[in-house]
């Protein structure tokens, strides 16, 4: 029956997934806002990872700076000026020159137009003498001067609702290209983005300059420009971009083709340079870094004829401003005051070094595929397995494909959106973990396989019953606390071979951690072949220290009975050592987020540790701390080991070991012997109290206690310790 459930939740769990896979896969085809802004920004940071910064060296901006307009004037400049300047660029063997500045209106600073305006407002007649006709119009003379040169105008694109009616629109000069359609493609103009009206400059300069170009960027929603559109379709024709505009004017008569497929553009060829676009002719652009990326030379330096020799022969230029007040700023992935002009610099380098960033037609194919990919792997590997499976292999597949992502765009230049697939990875992570362990509750299975093999049976039918006593987060609380060690295994192993000693370790583990359990303690860790344990802990345990210090007595019990079996199997007995305290201490899942372990720490846990350590220095085989002194078993007595302080702690305390109470003399009268030797001790009576011990060794065992003790007073007698002496031994090794 419990298969059954259990199948059936399996069941219902894949079915979960798999509903969830196929949400994400519907929310990837129709792509929600939120998710195409995500989108975006995972594209700024591979971006920002992955861009390159070498340029190939051929765009160059001239800049309306502050340093020109402080010369010249402010803007606007008048025609002229500028007929001079783009002149001057051409004698400079400029290949091409962008003008990334709308001349929309007429200069009104022509003579002409000052000799109408001062008739019209003032009634006065003005004559210019010794002025050539030619310079009565400053908009003629650019106009004749465009006819001479490699020139690229740009204008502004408008789409919406347009009221100016077809006879008064601006006419622009298509742009020259063929089209080459797959079977089934459609024309052009369902694909690109379709203007309504266009900001143009005055006619007489847009019908005399060799070429024209829209200067238009289309930023995504959250205002930053990741791709840019090189051709855009007004009246049934084919405009380009002033970037492209410009580049075709560099190359002279190269041709123009735009591809097609029934999926929309899919790339554009100028010359031998293939540019790969996407279905609406959007060019991804690989920015090269924040402004500054390409050469700026100021215009007055132009004008003045400061240029180096040669610097601009074969460049191509584009003209626009970072003067405060006329700037043209955009935001990108790598700048939020990038210049426009410098964006259209950034294309034509683009286009120059064949380094495109792109987004082929199979990529979403791709994408999807990885979606349900990601989908089915979580999905089956949180059915059929548990934790110590799921998050590694689910982690493993999160990095493969954030990494992916930034391999392709470093090494192919195509980009692959990891966004999906990760929230796949993560959605049915979450959720399916989720719902596994909330059916898991149900059962309370939690809380028997997780404690089952640390407490003993009765602390987890409590746990079970009261949930809500147990606490993995951590406090402080008084715990008591052993530490036991194997004296001599490192030797004793070396007599073994590795499969002997994992038998007689567990042999060893196994009933002492019986007992631990048996007297409702934690078993903490096993440490090589010592055994941390504590009581009180996760649950309140009545007469913890109690317990403590009769578990290290049964577990001394056991090793008798094992000692047997050892000396039979692997012919030597073994001897442990047990260091019992109780105290304040920090208790609960210690690590990290992802790894944990439910534990203890604090001082007392390190003073606990070093008192297992002073049961070999003692000679006894368990030492306990004056924590404990009332709350021994009534069979047993204690006998005071020493004042002492151990090394890392500056106070000091009582230790005792404990004797077998029996109906034997001897032992009695040793003890109260023993009694009498520590107290001349404590009061400097060293030759009585060596007297004393002399006579334990005598009538005695030959304890290595007595003979310590022997030795402190031989040593005092000779040298006697300071007046303030506490009686108190510092151990300084662990």
């Amino acid at each position: 029956m419990l298969k059954s459930f259990r199948r059936k939740i399996s069941l219902s769990t894949l079915a979960t997934g798999i509903f969830l896979t196929f949400i994400l896969s519907a929310a990837y085809v129709h792509q929600p806002e939120f998710c195409r802004f995500l989108d975006n920004k995972l594209y700024d940071i591979i971006l920002t990872r992955v861009h390159g910064t070498e340029t190939s060296g051929v765009p160059v901006i001239v800049d309306l700076d502050e340093t020109s307009l402080k010369k010249f004037g402010q803007w606007p400049w008048p025609r002229y000026r500028i007929a001079l300047l783009l002149a001057k660029l051409t004698q400079a063997g400029a290949a091409s020159v962008g003008v990334d500045i709308l001349l929309a209106e007429p200069d009104r600073s022509s003579p002409l137009r000052i000799q109408e305006e001062l008739k019209r407002d003032l009634q006065v007649d003005v004559g210019f003498t010794g002025l050539p006709s030619a310079l009565m119009d400053n908009d003629i003379l650019l106009a004749d001067n465009l006819k001479n040169g490699p020139y690229v105008l740009g204008y502004f694109f408008q789409f919406g609702q347009t009221d100016l009616p077809a006879s008064d629109q601006p006419r622009l000069t298509p742009f020259n290209l063929a089209v080459v359609k797959t079977p089934g493609a459609g024309p052009p103009e369902d694909w690109l983005l379709k203007a309504t009206d266009v900001i143009a400059p005055l006619p007489a300069l847009l019908s005399s300059a060799p070429g024209s170009g829209f200067f238009n960027t289309d930023p995504d929603k959250d205002g930053i420009i990741r791709s840019s559109p090189l051709l855009i379709s007004w009246q049934n024709h084919y405009y380009p971009s002033l970037a492209l505009a410009t580049f075709k004017a560099a190359l002279g008569k190269a041709p123009v083709i735009l591809k097609t497929s029934p999926g929309g553009i899919e790339s554009i060829r100028v010359g031998t340079t293939v540019i790969p676009v996407d279905k609406s002719a959007r060019m991804l652009i690989h920015f090269r870094g924040k402004q500054g990326s390409f050469p700026y030379i100021s215009a007055a330096d132009v004008l003045e004829d400061q240029l180096p020799e040669g610097s601009l022969a074969g460049k191509i230029v584009l003209i626009g401003t970072t003067a405060a007040g006329l700037k043209d700023l955009r935001a990108t992935p790598l700048d939020h005051q990038f210049p426009g002009v410098e964006a259209h610099a950034t294309i034509i380098d683009n286009i120059i070094r064949g380094d495109f960033f792109s987004r082929p037609d199979w990529a979403p194919g791709l994408e999807l595929c990885l979606v349900i990919l990601c989908g089915l792997i979580t999905s089956l590997l949180i059915t059929v397995t548990d934790a110590r499976w799921t998050l590694p292999v689910t982690g493993i597949a999160g990095i493969a494909i954030w990494w992916g992502g930034f391999w392709f765009m470093n090494e192919s230049r195509i980009f692959i959106s990891p966004l999906f697939p990760l929230m796949t990875l993560g959605g049915n992570f979450s959720l399916l973990t989720l719902l596994k362990f909330w059916r898991t509750e149900k059962e309370k299975l939690f809380f028997r396989e997780a404690f089952s093999r640390y407490v003993s049976k009765s602390v987890v039918d409590q746990i079970a019953e009261s949930p809500e006593k147990l606490s993995l987060a951590g406090e402080e609380k008084e715990l008591s606390i052993m530490f036991s060690d194997v004296r001599g295994f490192t030797s004793l192993s070396e007599r073994l071979t590795p499969t002997q000693v994992i038998h007689l370790l567990q042999e060893y583990f196994t009933p002492m951690t019986r007992v631990i359990m048996e007297n409702n303690g934690t078993l903490d860790k096993f440490i090589g072949d010592a055994i941390m344990a504590f009581w009180n802990a996760p649950i309140d345990v009545k007469d913890h220290k109690k317990q403590a210090v009769k578990s290290g007595i049964m577990m001394l019990e056991e090793l008798g009975k094992l000692n047997k079996i050892f000396v039979q199997k692997y012919g030597f007995e073994i001897n442990i050592g047990i260091g019992l305290h109780a105290g304040q201490v920090r208790v609960g899942n210690m690590g990290t987020t992802e790894l944990f372990d439910y534990t203890i720490i604090g001082d007392n846990v390190n003073l606990a540790s070093r008192l297992e350590g002073l049961s070999k220095y003692y000679g006894v085989r368990i030492v306990i701390s004056e924590t404990l002194q009332n709350h021994i078993p009534d069979t047993f007595a204690l006998q005071e080991l020493d004042l002492v302080r151990v090394k890392g702690r500056e106070k000091p305390l009582t230790i005792y070991g404990l004797f077998a109470i029996t109906e034997d003399q001897h032992k009695m009268a040793e003890l109260e012997i023993y009694g009498n030797a520590i107290e001349k001790y404590r009061h400097q009576h060293f030759q009585e109290a060596l007297d004393l011990f002399t006579q334990l060794r005598e009538k005695h065992l030959d304890r290595r206690l007595y003979s310590l003790y022997q030795e402190r007073c031989q040593v005092f007698l000779t040298s006697p310790p300071p007046v303030d002496w506490d009686g108190v031994f510092t151990h300084t090794t662990k």
